[in-house]
Parts: C-alpha cells; structure tokens; sequence
C-alpha cells in the first residue's frame, strides 16, 4: 500500500520516493511489526484463554495459568503490517490467508476445554500444507521458464525440473514437518521465538540480498528470484512482530504464543523455504527445531504403527531432557540452542552456495 502511495506522492513531495526503497520498507516493517506487537499485546492478556498445563511437559505447572494464544494478536498484526508496506502478488496473498487461517486453527485449539487431538489438528495441517504447495506451484510455474518449476539443489551447479507431483510430495513433507517440529519446540520460555526469529532473518536475508539480486544470484550460480524484496519485506515484517513477542515472553514469560503462534510460525517458515527454490534450507534455517521436535515426533510415531523402539532412554523434546536429565536452566537451554543453531546456519549457508 505504501509502496503505491510513494509512486504517487513523490510528484508533489521529492522525499514520497524512499517509500519505493525495498531497504526502507524492510526497516519500517520491521519497526512498526515489533512496536506494535510490544504495545499491543498487554492489552489482550484478558481476553486470551489461559493456559490450563500441558501433559508430560516439564514446564506445565510454570505456564498454567499465564495467557496463551498470542498467535492471534502478533500474526493479526504481522497481516496487518505486511499489506501496509509490501507490494503483494497473488501467491503472496494466498501465503498471508494461508498462514492466518493456520494461526487460527491454533488459536482454536488453545481456547478450546478439551484438545482438538492429534488426528484432527494433524489432517487440518495437511490441508492447508496441500493448499499451499498447489498454490505455490501454480504461481511460480506461470511466471517461469517453460512454464516449470525448478529446484536448485547443494552440490547440484544447474536448476533441477520438478513434476506436480514430485513437488506436492516434498511441499507438504515440508510445511507438515515445519508447523509440527516448531509446535513441539514451544515449551521454554523463548525457546521456540527465538530459533524461529534466527529462520526468518537468514531467509530474510537470502530473499534480499542473494536471490533478489540479479548479479549476487548469478555469481553464486543460483536462480534469481524477482519477487525476492518483497519476500524479504514479509519475512523481516514476521521478524519484527515476533520480537515484540519475545519482549514478553523472555523468562519467566508473561504471555505465551501458544499453538496460534508456534503453528502459523512453523507454517511461514516452510514457505519461505520453498519460495527459495531449495527445500534443504530448512536445515539452514530449522535443524535444531526438527531434532528437537522432529524426534519426537519420529520415536511416536514408530512406537505406535511399527511398534519399533528408538532413543529409550532419552526424553523428548528434547529440550525436557536437557532440563530434567541433564540439569540444563531454561536460559541455559534457551542460549545453547540458539549458539547450536547459529553454527549449524552459517555451515550449512556455506556450503548451498558455495559448493556448487
């Protein structure tokens, strides 16, 4: 909205322009997310539903009773502010839709008395990561080369062509792992925030200054992306409402995101990764979440169809065994993650556009 405003001020008024600079638009999204998301969410600790304790976690006794759900205020705002300051295109609406209608399946599920339960938040996460994945397949075909969709794979120096079906299938692998994996990862003050907001400033970055860009996508061999800025606009406006978030959710936490937030944040990520072309960036942008809830996930999940036993004696999330195992502070699981993740990032950064 603001990028056309400036198209049409800057006749009258020489400074309207900078409202055309992706590098403005980013910092404004960007501090207008987080103030609005600092300001605004006291104001809904009364109307959110209260956490009512979560089974088999170690911090269930700590978090009952605090304000869940949040999700439904910071990614309201980050809607809100992404419409405001990015010039968006229709799979960028559908995203922004998509994302919203996630958080509120979420949210839904945290005021209700009783669990929507496994099966059914399970099948409505497949819905919407297949509503996605079509809608992004559509979308870049039109506008690309031959009308297909390519991947650019590690190690790999040329795109890749990929089928509908080829793409459906890593599409909502994907985007089901992402939204469930950060899910788990909700159950340290920060925890889940945090590793999340490290997601979204590498892709962030990625978006603007390496597939946004037609020489630096070039030098290092990889398909530009057009849509790269505005992209970039998103995902530093996501950025922004979710610090605001962990303003208030730093230990001890005074308001939780519940499965509003970490759901509709899991959701987002997995499309950025796929907007990029490379679906193995979510190692780059997501290892330590998928060991942290993707094994659990993986132990159930062979216990109760394969009646296969794994990691025994380990208890997971494994944030948990940290903390009861291993005598691990939530500061302390809060910082080492986030240090794991950071060195896993910028390896793994190194060698997707490097080693080509």
């Amino acid at each position: 909205m603001l990028y056309y405003l400036g198209a049409y001020l800057q006749q009258f008024f020489g400074p309207a322009r900078l409202l055309q600079s992706y590098t403005v638009l980013i910092t404004l999204a960007l501090y207008t997310g987080f103030l609005l998301s600092v300001k605004l969410l006291p104001l809904f600790y009364e109307r959110l539903p209260h956490d009512r304790g979560r089974e088999f976690t170690l911090t269930a006794e700590a978090a009952k009773g605090k304000p869940t759900g949040a999700g439904v205020v910071f990614i309201t705002i980050f809607v809100v502010v992404t419409v405001l300051f990015t010039p968006l295109s229709l799979l960028q609406y559908g995203t922004l839709a998509l994302t919203w209608i996630m958080m509120l399946t979420g949210y839904l599920d945290d005021r209700s008395i009783t669990s929507w339960g496994e099966y059914r938040k399970g099948f409505l996460d497949l819905v919407l990561s297949a509503a996605e994945t079509v809608l992004l397949f559509y979308c870049i075909s039109t506008t690309s080369p031959g009308n297909k969709v390519y991947f650019w794979l590690p190690f790999v120096t040329h795109p890749v062509a990929v089928s509908f079906t080829v793409y459906l299938i890593v599409g909502i692998i994907l985007l089901w792992g992402s939204v469930n994996t950060t899910n788990c990862t909700d159950g340290v003050d920060g925890l889940s925030g945090t590793l999340v907001l490290i997601a979204l400033i590498t892709m962030g970055s990625i978006f603007y200054f390496v597939l946004g860009h037609k020489d630096i996508s070039a030098y290092l061999l990889v398909p530009h992306l057009a849509s790269g800025a505005n992209w970039a606009v998103m995902t530093f406006a996501l950025a922004g409402v979710l610090m605001g978030y962990l303003w208030h959710n730093a230990f001890p936490s005074q308001v939780l995101m519940g499965d509003a937030g970490s759901r509709a944040l899991g959701f987002f990520i997995g499309v950025c990764v796929l907007v990029s072309g490379n679906p193995f960036l979510i190692f780059a942008t997501s290892t330590i979440i998928f060991i942290n809830g993707g094994m659990g996930l993986l132990k159930v999940a062979l216990l109760r169809f394969f009646r296969i036993r794994i990691f025994e004696n380990v208890r997971f999330p494994l944030h948990d065994e940290m903390r009861k195992n291993r005598g691990w502070s939530p500061t302390q699981v809060l910082i080492k993650f986030m240090i794991m993740q950071l060195l896993i990032t910028v390896a793994m950064l190194g060698l997707f556009f490097k080693v080509r």
